[in-house]
């Protein structure tokens, strides 16, 4: 992979611009909703004066491209079309009006649309693009904005984690589960019980520092919360899950705790009746990243940003449990959808 990388390098830098401008592009194209997607080459659109051309060097694959690809998403786009909403790479050509990159940049995007990522070439707006050192690795780039920004949204501006608190994640491997496991554990420097599917997804989130883990039980999950906490309950949960373990997780919640409702991987979206706030007072609060995007866009921004330089400080480092050139977009879908991965999953694309 670093070699073919390597040399995509060298005949980049030797191939006038607009040539790469001009050329056909590849990308993985969505023509059928329940199909597998196709790679096809595609022609090159040409900017409006708001808009910025970039190289894709990484993609991430999220829930919502294989939701999207299946066709049980909210808001099916039009066919064909071409999933990818978190990526990394490099400008080429930026439109008349744009000044916030430059052509050369290294950026990390988290398209607004929800679509374009998994190809070649993306057209996107400055305002979906951050402007990164060229020190940041593509492949970091292109896993660390949307969990991570979820997360710390969720831990530090809803629930106001304090040091030492003992907060609760569930689907604790997965993307958004690992990421708010590591800013918990080691940057807010909480005690943090993480539930999970696996023996080996728990061994993963104690080496990224939970300080207990284990798979999802009634009584394991209650006996765990006493030993660590006595009769106190958890400060915060931080569910991404929903279903059973949504209705088991709430009833480990402290007295004026907090929990964070931020998906349902599960597939199963919980029924909460408001009797149950009642007697043991906590917040149920929501979480939604694209919400805050279009609500509150410079919490949103300042959120992606802060998170970019929580990594840059070494103080967390996104998972990717696997790589796939675009070629082998179907088998990346599948790995997720079949439950194999941990943290992120990437498409190689340059």
């Amino acid at each position: 992979m670093a070699l073919r990388r390597l040399a995509g390098n060298l005949v980049s830098a030797v191939r006038p611009l607009s040539l790469q401008l001009a050329r056909n592009y590849r990308a993985a194209v969505l023509t059928e909703f329940g199909r597998p997607l196709q790679v096809q080459d595609l022609e090159p659109k040409a900017l409006a004066p708001d808009e910025v051309r970039v190289a894709v060097y990484n993609c991430g694959v999220n829930a919502s491209d294989i939701l999207t690809c299946q066709g049980v998403y909210e808001n099916l786009p039009n066919l064909p079309f071409v999933p990818g909403f978190e990526f990394s790479g490099e400008v080429l050509e930026v439109g008349s009006e744009v000044t916030a990159v430059q052509k050369g940049g290294r950026v990390i995007g988290l398209q607004s649309s929800g679509s374009g990522g998994f190809a070649e070439q993306i057209v996107t707006t400055a305002a979906d693009l951050f402007p990164v050192d060229n020190s940041l690795e593509f492949e970091a780039g292109a896993a660390l904005a949307d969990t991570y920004a979820t997360a710390l949204l969720g831990l530090q501006r809803r629930a106001a984690l304090q040091k030492g608190d003992t907060v609760m994640v569930t689907a604790a491997a997965g993307g958004l589960g690992l990421a708010a496991v590591d800013l918990a554990a080691n940057v807010f420097k909480c005690q943090v019980i993480a539930v999970c599917g696996t023996e080996d997804k728990a061994s993963l989130v104690r080496e990224k520092g939970a300080f207990a883990a284990l798979g999802f039980h009634r009584e394991h999950l209650k006996k765990k919360v006493r030993d660590v906490t006595g009769l106190k309950g958890i400060k915060v949960i931080f569910d991404a899950v929903g279903g059973e373990v949504f209705e088991e997780a709430i009833k480990c919640v402290a007295h004026e705790g907090k929990v964070i409702v931020a998906g349902f991987a599960s597939r199963t979206v919980p029924h909460v009746a408001t009797s149950s706030l009642l007697p043991r007072s906590f917040s149920l609060i929501g979480l939604s990243l694209r919400h805050y995007r279009e609500a509150d866009n410079a919490v949103f921004r300042q959120a992606v940003l802060d998170s970019i330089e929580l990594y840059e400080s070494g103080l967390i480092a996104p998972h990717i449990s696997a790589q796939y050139p675009l070629e082998q977009v179907n088998e990346a879908l599948s790995f997720i959808s079949e439950r194999k991965s941990t943290g992120k999953v990437l498409l190689d694309i340059r």
